[in-house]
């Protein structure tokens, strides 16, 4: 019955009898010297049978006596080998080649097993013949004898084939004769080297026999042949084929060439083509990357949420990269950034099925065997002019979606794409689009935060006269993404001016979106004139707020979100100008500290208490204040302007010093000499920067009068408000002021006390404020009917732009505005 053999299982071992145990002398030894195994080899050698020598002292079979010393010195040997003078059982000596494996796992414990060759080391005719055998029919190494002139002598069958030629063909011939190849010149002057020296080489050859498209590796030894006087008489060269594991190694290689090189960046295009550059010309000639459009997206790719699918109508493809061996890539049909519709052909299939397509055997110039596969005339034209032989087309497929096609052409190297060649491509191409999906959602997210922070930050500066301003802001250019600075501009009360910058810790949406509450938190709080250290103190409270709304979130939902959610912290520098008195009032949380240049001084930084950055919670925020000439010049910004991995913070701080110093003919200007000056191409961190310029308000524009608590002050009030719009040229306004005075004005003298002034401040619009030492507040109300009072602020409310209130060290002031 015919046995079989599942497949992988290991080949039945060759008949007992194959082996011919007679041939062979085997006697086991245990440690203690006696025999305890004795073959039919052993008994024909010596004569014993097993019965009588199986139990007896090994030392028997000896001629001479072995010592302890001897003994001792083999028993720590793994393995031992020589010649024995041995006692036959009739008594005459036998010589015997024996070797011994000293066994340390046998059956019975340790033991030696000992072996001899009944036939000795003589040769015997069939010896020769095995060696003629061998040479000729080694089945994967080729051996060709050359004789000192290089001539080939003999070759085997193996050698034969390689070359194409038969050995009665090529006797007598150098190599380079029959194999034209400029790797058999290298060969023969290294065997010229091993004629000369007697060395033996190792060379390795690639070289594409006679009638086939593919490479062949070849590792080679050329080693001299001796005579029995030792002189060289010829090389012999060894040849064995390593050409599978040759291309398996020039595929491992290329895997790891594309591990390293793509996915350098975070950007789509310029991962796509660094798949293009890993794959030609190491793989292919021509490399085509398409990704799929998606009618909704700004980048032309898939959106992560539909990835592989468009919004309406057919899918369109839109070319990403392009490599060819050819300088300017001639073989694309389909420009850079353009798109491709409708998909057809080998790409159409690629989508369709999700999985590789492979097109190698078919004739470039046959036009319908081509079209078959194309269903486009461009890319067949393509073809024929370029003699495209071989294609293959993958998939771009991320986390289960497909986002395009990676497309492979042969035309230079004559090897057609194999299976092999396909599974390589589809191993590559997962690779990177791993890296594109990743680029993709990066710049997607980025994007939107840009979009959303960009929102969120003023869009000009505002209208005042107390500051000019320029302000910059730019996004962090590595891979963290946008993060949270933030800078503004509030006009408040009394021609005075409030700059911010903020940083929110991290980076992404979520730092955009904190950035935004903040922001919008501190416009108003400045709304209600809290003094710098004040407002930073609400700030702090707003920021705990928020992160404990943020650990909540993390522990109801327990997604990656929110946790990012619960780490809420940032840093801000608040400060106050007032151009009347020309002062200015700064108290900071974490930030880097402001720069003041004043006329005819050097750059200083304001030396404000550091404090704690916001959200650390119960510590105080100290507020500084300074007199600032007309004039001076105010740097306010976030820390990514002076924070570089070229140098230290310190090393920053004095960049911007010498920044600073140079003299610049307008604000913008100086904002754009420091951004580059000191910011990096790629900044690992975003910058928000306010350059301001201070200007004084004086007696043209400021007029101020001490009143007394007596009710007839009023009258008065009203008369000086009059004068001074008519010496202003204002005489359109005097209605209007002279009724929000008289309002504003009665209600100090009813309800506050002293000191009581009025101010008026002449900008674009007429500020009227009125100051008293009382801290009561004042509130609008509607009055009824029959009251007699009650409806002063009502009318200021209603003829006034705007009006407002706000505390002082030592009382309060009630503002209103009027437009001019």
């Amino acid at each position: 019955m015919e046995q079989r053999r599942t497949p992988g299982a290991e080949p039945p071992g060759p008949p007992v009898d194959v082996f011919d145990e007679a041939w062979t002398a085997r006697a086991v030894v245990d440690e203690r010297g006696i025999v305890t195994g004795w073959s039919e080899g052993a008994r024909l050698l010596l004569g014993y049978p097993p019965a009588e020598i199986i139990g007896e002292p090994a030392a028997c079979l000896l001629i001479e006596t072995v010592t302890a010393e001897t003994l001792s010195g083999i028993r720590v040997l793994p393995r031992w080998s020589g010649r024995l003078r041995l006692r036959h059982r009739d008594g005459h000596q036998v010589e015997a080649g024996v070797l011994a494996h000293h066994r340390l796992e046998g059956g019975n414990g340790p033991d030696w097993f000992l072996v001899s060759a009944l036939t000795g080391t003589a040769a015997v005719p069939e010896d020769e013949l095995l060696l003629a055998w061998s040479f000729e029919q080694a089945p994967f190494c080729g051996f060709i004898l050359y004789d000192t002139h290089l001539r080939m002598r003999r070759v085997n069958d193996t050698g034969q084939r390689v070359a194409d030629f038969s050995e009665a063909d090529m006797r007598g011939l150098r190599l380079s004769d029959f194999i034209a190849d400029p790797a058999m010149d290298k060969l023969e002057r290294n065997m010229v080297r091993v004629l000369e020296t007697g060395e033996p080489r190792h060379v390795e050859t690639y070289v594409r026999a006679p009638g086939e498209s593919r490479e062949h590796a070849l590792e080679t030894f050329l080693y001299p042949l001796r005579d029995e006087n030792g002189a060289v008489r010829g090389v012999c060269m060894a040849g064995q084929d390593m050409t599978e594991q040759y291309w398996a190694r020039k595929r491992m290689q290329l895997l790891n060439d594309a591990g390293a090189r793509i996915g350098s960046t975070l950007d789509v295009t310029r991962t796509a083509q660094e798949l293009a550059d890993v794959t030609v010309p190491a793989f292919a000639d021509f490399a085509a990357i398409d990704l799929l459009c998606d009618h909704d997206s700004a980048l032309g790719t898939p959106s992560p949420d539909t990835p592989g699918t468009a919004a309406a109508g057919p899918l369109r493809l839109r070319r990403a990269a392009h490599q060819s061996v050819f300088p300017g890539t001639p073989e694309a049909v389909v420009p850079l950034a353009e798109s491709d519709s409708p998909i057809m052909g080998l790409r159409a299939e690629c989508l369709a099925t999700g999985r590789g397509v492979l097109r190698a055997e078919y004739d470039p110039q046959a036009v319908d065997d081509v079209f078959l596969f194309l269903e486009d005339e461009r890319r067949v034209a393509a073809v024929r002019e370029f003699g495209i032989h071989s294609m293959i087309a993958v998939p771009l497929r991320a986390r289960g979606d497909i986002l395009g096609v990676a497309f492979f052409a042969r035309h230079q190297r004559p090897e057609p794409f194999g299976k092999d060649d396909l599974m390589l491509a589809e191993e590559i191409s997962a690779r990177a689009a791993v890296y594109i999906d990743n680029a993709r959602r990066y710049t997607r997210e980025r994007n939107t935060s840009l979009a959303l922070q960009r929102s969120l930050l003023p869009r000009g500066s505002p209208e005042q006269s107390a500051l000019e301003t320029a302000t910059r802001y730019m996004p962090a250019g590595s891979r963290a993404g946008v993060g949270g600075d933030w800078y503004d501009v509030i006009p408040l009360s009394g021609a005075r001016v409030a700059l911010v910058v903020g940083d929110v810790v991290g980076h992404g949406l979520h730092a955009t979106a904190t950035m935004g509450r903040l922001r919008a938190a501190v416009r108003t709080l400045a709304d209600i004139d809290l003094p710098p250290d004040e407002l930073l103190t609400h700030l702090d409270d707003v920021v705990i707020r928020l992160r404990t709304e943020g650990d909540g979130a993390e522990e109801g939902s327990g997604n990656g979100a929110a946790a990012d959610a619960g780490q809420v912290g940032a840093t801000c520098l608040y400060m106050i100008y007032d151009p009347v008195s020309r002062r200015c009032t700064a108290a900071c949380a974490g930030h880097p500290p402001p720069a003041v240049v004043c006329p005819g001084s050097d750059v200083e930084y304001i030396d404000i208490p550091a404090g704690p950055p916001l959200g650390v919670g119960g510590l105080p925020f100290e507020a500084v204040e300074l007199q600032l000439p007309e004039g001076s010049l105010l740097a306010l910004y976030t820390d990514g302007l002076i924070e570089s991995s070229r140098h230290d913070l310190d090393a920053g701080l004095e960049s911007l010093r010498n920044a600073l110093s140079a003299p610049m003919s307008s604000l913008e200007d100086m904002c754009d000499h420091l951004l580059n000056a000191l910011v990096d191409d790629h900044p690992r961190d975003d910058v928000a920067l306010i350059i301001a310029r201070t200007q004084q308000l004086d007696g043209r524009h400021v007029a101020t009068w001490d009143l007394s608590e007596d009710l007839a002050e009023v009258a008065r009030a009203r008369d000086l408000a009059s004068r001074q719009l008519g010496a202003w040229g204002l005489e359109e306004s005097v209605f209007v002021t002279e009724l929000v005075v008289s309002e504003l004005v009665t209600n100090a003298i009813r309800y506050g006390r002293d000191p009581i002034q009025l101010r008026l401040i002449r900008q674009e619009a007429l500020i009227c404020e009125v100051s008293d030492g009382s801290n009561t507040a004042p509130h609008l109300r509607r009055a009824r009917t029959f009251d007699e009072g009650g409806r002063g602020l009502f009318i200021v409310a209603q003829i006034a732009e705007c009006w407002g209130t706000r505390q002082r060290p030592t009382g309060k002031t009630i503002w209103a505005e009027i437009a001019l």
